[in-house]
């Protein structure tokens, strides 16, 4: 939000043009200084602080304007200027302060749609409108006074709500809101959560190594059916890690692999396999091959153990034959180093970054290599052009889809809970349930 324009001076120099015309809550301007400041007091704090992993690797912030910055990393980081989406302080207020103690009463300011007005830890936040904010002609607000309210308990907001003392509230307990809330009078927003399952299959197993298998055992896979068993429909159907929301993610692009269990035989039978004596088999260079899984999963994570179960049963209902293998420890270490797998079940966090080495990089957990997936990833990393990196992202998206390496189960999700009083775009998002607040407004 405050910055304009960015750029890569050299492979560990990146240029940010700050955005002109901004002021502080205060009234007076926000500057090159503060950024730089801000930076240097989070590197100063150190590890325990919850921005610092984003400036870790900066060495330094040189000033070059007043709207201008060249900040220099130690090493090279892929994908660097998303880690720049942490909030800037004023020099001029916290000068002199340590900003790891009290602030002695005073309130912090910003350059925001809304200001502090009064901070009590165990109530109340109060915010109101701030009339200096860069983008009020654009954007104003309709609401002009905001109340965050702090409890001790998810019971006690749960209350509070039905006593209509709150307008708006965020949860991820999924299955706690109809037995809190009730089912109506309220309205409801789901939204991607950050956490993505997917299946890892190795290609360069014998079964694996063949497209056509993989893209059957896409088809073979009933995610819905796992979501609603396993997590009580409180999961998300996904493919892709892009697809929570990222602006990079194209919903057209690729194949659908809807769970169909008949296209998922008759890949097979189209790419030669023959099911008898109660597997598919097919003569590769000479030898009978018969299509036999292993699925390895992490028997520590009961979770995933009883997901692992519902695809091996989905598989052999469409006649592949799976072994489970749990494993857990230094044994499940030992066996993904190994790669001594067909499949594998496992999950990450997705980050704030849309990073793709994970899936097409040097030593992913599918054993995959694409040279033009390899080309487009060096490429990616020096593109500020969002329509060229949008065209990039979908040749990813692309092969991602086509070769199969991995098929995506599911996202988490959040929920967002709010009242019919309130009005206006409530559209949250992965990154903030805040998305388009400027449109809100309670009807009387």
């Amino acid at each position: 939000g405050l910055a304009t324009e960015w750029s890569k001076a050299d492979e560990k120099s990146y240029l940010i043009k700050l955005r002109e015309g901004v002021k502080w809550h205060n009234g007076s301007d926000f500057t090159a200084e503060d950024v730089k400041y801000t930076i240097d007091t989070i590197k100063a704090i150190g590890s325990d602080y919850i921005y610092y992993s984003n400036v870790s690797n900066v060495e330094s912030v040189e000033i070059v304007g007043t709207n201008l910055i060249k900040i220099h990393l130690y090493q090279p980081e892929e994908l660097f200027e998303y880690n720049l989406t942490f909030p800037i302080v004023s020099s001029a207020f916290f000068a002199g302060e340590d900003v790891t103690v009290s602030l002695k009463g005073n309130i912090p300011m910003g350059t925001g749609m809304y200001k502090l007005q009064t901070i009590d830890i165990n109530s109340q936040i109060e915010l109101k409108t701030n009339t200096n904010w860069w983008n009020m002609e654009e954007k104003a607000p309709k609401i002009e006074e905001v109340y965050i309210k702090v409890y001790s308990s998810a019971s006690e907001i749960y209350n509070a709500y039905k006593l209509g003392s709150i307008d708006i509230l965020n949860t991820s307990r999924n299955s706690s809101v109809e037995e809190n809330i009730g089912t109506i009078g309220y309205n409801i927003k789901e939204n991607y959560g950050r956490n993505f399952d997917y299946l890892a299959l190795n290609v360069e197993s014998e079964a694996m190594s063949n497209k056509e298998v993989r893209q059957a055992v896409a088809y073979a896979i009933n995610k819905q059916d796992i979501i609603n068993s396993i997590y009580g429909g409180k999961y998300i159907q996904a493919d892709y890690p892009l697809e929570y929301g990222s602006y990079l993610y194209n919903i057209a692009a690729g194949t659908n692999y809807e769970y169909n269990m008949e296209q998922a035989k008759r890949i097979l039978v189209d790419n030669g396999w023959e099911y008898k004596s109660k597997y598919w088999q097919k003569k590769i260079d000479k030898k009978n091959v018969r299509l036999k899984l292993t699925l390895l999963v992490d028997s520590s994570n009961e979770t995933r153990v009883n997901v692992a179960n519902m695809i091996k049963d989905d598989l052999e209902e469409a006649g592949i034959q799976v072994t489970l293998r749990e494993a857990k420890g230094n044994t499940y270490d030992r066996y993904i180093e190994r790669k001594d797998y067909d499949i594998l079940l496992t999950g990450v966090t997705v980050g704030v970054k849309p990073k793709l080495n994970r899936y097409f990089g040097e030593g992913n957990l599918a054993n995959y290599t694409n040279g033009e997936a390899l080309n487009i990833l060096n490429e990616i990393y020096s593109i500020s052009d969002a329509n060229t990196l949008k065209e990039k992202y979908q040749r990813l998206q692309e092969i991602y889809q086509e070769d199969r390496a991995y098929i995506g189960l599911y996202f988490n999700k959040t929920t967002i809970i709010y009242s019919k009083n309130l009005a206006g775009t409530v559209s949250p998002n992965w990154y903030s349930y805040f998305y388009n607040m400027e449109t809100w407004y309670r009807k009387s």
